[in-house]
């Protein structure tokens, strides 16, 4: 491996031991305080991500990498634990979930080696927790139905064929349905979660990450509102003043335009 590699590592980490010691911000920062940072950088990578930005990945790939070197260093001035512990012990973690390459396990297919990653992070991390233990409790409420579904199919609790998914889905439909007719918020609120939770193992069982979905749709929705604005204002109007059909007929067009 080249040195560039292990020099930039090592330039990374005396940057931040600098800061530490000579930055007022830095040096008053805690595990607690750079949550929330560690959050937000997680999803401008995200959007980097979403919008095939490579110099933003970069970027942003950069900024994640210093909050894992931020937080090891206070692991170190704790002494409970540093960078290369950190280092170690996700290339353990690796090498004992991956058998079929460093033991004498075989896995040929990408669905092998995933229900093989989740039968040894059961046996080895969530013995006490469960097979849902694991899921982080801070995720966003799609991405943990996702992840659920995911770890639960890990140990076989899944549809026999994805096609049968739809009639959960559309039984769902009918609950809900059922709960708007009888006007009870709450059961209404349940029966919806149940819906959003059938169609996101759907998108599980298809191969598709219905977080990207939904927000490939938001922004196609925001281009041709936007759309319909310009256009209602080229005449001078703005769409409030628009009757309905006029607002439709906008719209039709914009779906036409930007599809």
């Amino acid at each position: 491996m080249s040195n560039r590699y292990a020099e930039s590592t090592l330039r990374l980490l005396e940057v931040m031991d600098t800061l530490r010691v000579q930055c007022p911000w830095d040096r008053e920062q805690t595990f607690e305080s750079l949550r929330n940072n560690t959050i937000e950088e997680t999803y401008e990578l995200a959007d980097a991500i979403a919008d095939g930005n490579m110099d933003g990945i970069k970027e942003e790939l950069g900024d994640l990498l210093l909050h894992v070197v931020f937080y090891s260093k206070l692991g170190a001035e704790q002494g409970v634990f540093d960078y290369a512990d950190v280092a170690n012990g996700i290339c353990d973690k690796l090498i004992y979930r991956h058998p079929h390459v460093y033991g004498d396990i075989h896995a040929d297919t990408p669905a092998e080696v995933k229900h093989n990653w989740e039968l040894l992070k059961l046996r080895k991390k969530n013995r006490k927790k469960g097979t849902l233990g694991g899921v982080p409790r801070s995720l966003p409420a799609m991405v943990k139905a996702y992840r659920i579904g995911e770890k639960a199919a890990g140990v076989g609790f899944d549809w026999e064929c994805r096609e049968d998914v739809w009639s959960k889905v559309k039984e769902e439909i009918g609950e809900v349905e059922a709960e708007i007719a009888s006007a009870d918020r709450e059961r209404m609120a349940d029966e919806f979660g149940d819906l959003f939770f059938a169609l996101i193992n759907a998108c599980r069982l298809y191969g598709v990450d219905p977080e990207l979905a939904l927000e490939r749709t938001n922004k196609k929705f925001i281009k041709r509102f936007d759309g319909m604005e310009e256009a209602a204002a080229a005449e001078g109007r703005t769409l409030g003043e628009l009757s309905a059909d006029e607002m439709n007929e906008l719209w039709e067009r914009q779906k036409t335009e930007n599809r």
